[in-house]
């Protein structure tokens, strides 16, 4: 058996394998003007569109908005958990403002007692009586000391007499908190033995006095905590509302789409020429209707929205690291661009397995589907080992190329781990460094290691998201490219109307060919049916039969002539005028999911059920329907088994049902055995009576007792006349009779 690529379509075939989206591995011609007809189509639903759009962006910002918040918060924590070295700076500076007030008051006093008095005496002070040589003393003291020098002065003012030094340190009250002399005194103490650069701050402040330890223990801003954490409840509260409104509207939307989609390709079936099935198979129409409408709402219902979200997500935590630290922004960014370099480069070799894995997929199952549909041939001819050696050559392909796609694919999840881990790394040893030496607080190495998240996580979702545009824009084009396909010529002006028909037909020089093709079918086509005629239209395959009866349906358009009924051209009147005016039996049987009852009468109103039964019992089918479960009601599935000649009997029986003026047989018992087809020539005798009937036919001895034989080879009428006349003359149709009276002999 060749090897082959396998293109397979017909009813009910996808376009792709099973697990694999619609469009897989297909890429738009035009992207961005696929997508200008896609929201075009969509502009009814615009507002929805965007309101759905904003609650996206809206919730992705409160989404980015948190992480600044939740710095706030580990702040406020963080701050409460030590002891509040602002409010030991506050104290401190307090008691050295009171200290220098009263230095200033003391010493005012000493200096007017010793000049201002040839006898100095004791003198009070804030309530500390200082003795005459205390007095002396510290004005010794004083005098050889460097005022301008902050350590001298400090060491000066140790060497104070006690009752000057009681004077200098009075109560003060911090925080309703009163801190005494002697605390203020041991707390200058604690705090001189402390270096400058602020080293064994945390010991000391385990030693400092009572009430300034009361007033700068731990204690953590419970208000401050408790709001921001209602704040943030808040804020990601309304964004998961809004995420829902989101979904909500954009699923409305996109199965509105869809329904409306489906309809228009629906009406646009109808409004089609029949030329157009001829050149395009009924399974890419109906990928057309299910998968690549089901390909565009999946992308509008996700596509859209996560690519906003994303979006923003990217940009937006840029942004946000970029606010609240610059270093700890490019810590970030760095160490995840380092991952992506390696995501990329493994994405770039993945993409030619996974199109491969789709085209080696297609090519498998065009040879099962092949190999299944001629099951018996194959089984016949022995083809099985053949058939067999194929199947193992293309799945061996499948999977080499699945192995490999699947496998570097497969890498992705572990990598974008390994980027927000390699990120949350970096960020804790690099913020922890700037944390200790006081650049930033805890809570911004909190906000980043969130922000790494929220920066790395977009990347990924804007890949998928594209793909998705991408695959929506490519089953986009095929829907539109249907959409916009000719249609057939607007009838809505016409005015003429048969009413009730007398049954003549005049083919007049009738000419017609293909659209899509230069060759011609019909060349000069005249023949006159009178009205309860039965017409036979006889000739070899391809000789343009079929062609004859398609023209007078309409279902064709011919190029030049006409066609009348009752002196009224088929152009002048509307397509379904002439379709009321018709019944067909064709050789290929049609029939639907339905009761019995509902394939006999279809589009038939009001039919009785004897009406119903009598059709059956003239076609010989009536004692076979009744032997079935339900009888007329049974419906007829893939668990109802009906032969084929069972079938074209029971679209004999739809066409005597419909009882409409003119009668089409197209080889209408070519599938029914030569009794059965006796039985049903006679149901059929009684039916054309007084009707003019035109009957297609190979087997000649059907159409023995025609009023009219019309002959066709090569596109024209080549004899015409009975069945007695034209043997009598002994040319083209007396070979054919005769050839196949030998056969039968």
């Amino acid at each position: 058996m060749e090897n082959k690529e396998y293109k397979p379509v017909g009813p009910g075939m996808r376009r792709h394998g099973p697990g694999g989206p619609a469009g897989s591995g297909e890429k738009a011609k035009d992207l961005v003007g696929t997508w200008k007809k896609l929201l075009g189509y969509c502009r009814r639903y615009s507002a929805l569109i965007v309101v759905a759009l904003v609650c996206a962006a809206a919730g992705t910002v409160l989404t980015l908005i948190g992480p600044d918040r939740l710095s706030d918060m580990t702040d406020a924590i963080t701050d409460g958990v030590g002891f509040d070295t602002e409010k030991l700076s506050d104290i401190t500076g307090q008691i050295t403002e009171n200290i220098t007030d009263n230095f200033g008051i003391v010493m005012d006093a000493v200096a007017s007692n010793m000049k201002g008095s040839a006898a100095p005496a004791e003198i009070e002070v804030n309530g500390s009586a200082i003795p005459v040589e205390d007095q002396s003393l510290t004005l010794t003291i004083i005098g050889g000391a460097d005022m301008s020098d902050e350590a001298a002065l400090r060491q000066a003012m140790e060497s104070f007499p006690e009752s000057v030094r009681k004077a200098l340190f009075t109560d003060i009250v911090f925080d309703g908190v009163t801190v005494g002399a002697a605390d203020q005194a041991e707390l200058l103490k604690i705090l001189g033995s402390v270096s400058d650069d602020g080293e064994g701050l945390a010991e000391a402040a385990g030693s400092l006095p009572e009430s300034v330890a009361r007033i700068i223990e731990p204690s953590i801003d419970l208000s401050v905590v408790t709001g921001i954490g209602f704040t943030l409840i808040a804020m990601y509260a309304a964004s998961w509302l809004l995420s829902i409104m989101q979904h909500w509207v954009m699923s409305t939307v996109t199965q509105r789409v869809s329904k409306q989609m489906r309809s228009d390709i629906s009406k646009k079936i109808n409004r089609l020429p029949m030329w157009y099935y001829n050149r395009t198979s009924t399974g890419d129409v109906l990928s057309r209707v299910t998968n690549d409408v089901d390909t565009i709402a999946q992308s509008l219902n996700q596509s859209l929205s996560t690519l906003v979200s994303a979006l923003i997500m990217f940009f937006g935590s840029l942004i946000m690291m970029l606010i609240t630290n610059g270093w700890m922004t490019l810590t970030a960014v760095t160490a995840s661009l380092l991952g992506f370099v390696l995501m990329f480069a493994i994405m770039g070799r993945s993409q030619k397995y996974f199109l491969r894995q789709q085209s080696c997929l297609g090519n498998l199952n065009g040879h099962i589907e092949e190999i299944y549909s001629g099951h018996t041939v194959v089984k016949a001819y022995n083809g099985e080992d053949e058939a067999g050696k194929t199947f193992d050559e293309l799945n061996s392909k499948l999977y080499e190329s699945g192995f490999r796609a699947n496998c570097l694919s497969g890498l992705m999840q572990p990598i974008m781990s390994f980027i927000g881990n390699l990120g949350y790394v970096a960020v804790c040893v690099v913020g922890g460094a700037m944390a200790l030496k006081g650049k930033i607080g805890f809570g911004v190495i909190v906000a980043f290691m969130m922000y790494v998240r929220y920066f790395t996580q977009p990347l990924s979702q804007i890949a998928q998201a594209s793909q998705s545009l991408q695959s929506a824009a490519a089953a986009g084009e095929r829907v539109f490219e249907f959409l916009e396909a000719e249609e057939m010529s607007d009838e809505s002006g016409k005015t003429k109307k048969l009413g009730k028909v007398g049954g003549t037909v005049e083919f007049d020089h009738v000419r017609f060919g293909y659209e899509d093709s230069d060759s011609v079918i019909i060349h000069d086509f005249s023949a006159v049916a009178k009205p309860g005629q039965k017409v036979a239209i006889v000739g070899p395959t391809g000789a343009g039969k079929t062609t004859i009866v398609n023209l007078l349906m309409r279902f064709n358009e011919i190029q030049s002539g006409e066609i009348r009924i009752d002196g009224i051209s088929t152009k002048e009147l509307t397509r379904e005028n002439v379709h009321e005016q018709f019944c067909m039996v064709l050789q290929d049987t049609w029939l639907f999911e339905g009761t019995v009852r509902e394939n006999l009468v279809y589009c038939t109103e009001g039919v009785s059920d004897e009406k119903i039964a009598e059709a059956c019992r003239a076609v010989g089918l009536d004692h076979y329907i009744r032997t079935l479960p339900h009888g007329y009601d049974t419906v007829l599935n893939d668990q109802t088994n009906l032969s084929q000649g069972q079938k074209q009997q029971l679209t004999i029986a739809r066409a005597m049902i419909a009882d409409r003026p003119m009668l089409i047989l197209d080889e209408a018992t070519s599938s029914v055995d030569t009794r059965t087809e006796l039985k049903i020539q006679e149901a059929m005798d009684k039916l054309m009576e007084n009707r003019t009937s035109f009957v297609i036919a190979h087997r000649l001895s059907t159409i023995k007792n025609s009023d009219l034989i019309l002959v066709l080879k090569n596109g024209d009428i080549i004899e015409s006349g009975t069945h007695d006349e034209l043997l009598a003359k002994g040319g083209f149709y007396a070979d054919l009779y005769n050839s196949q009276f030998d056969q039968a002999s």
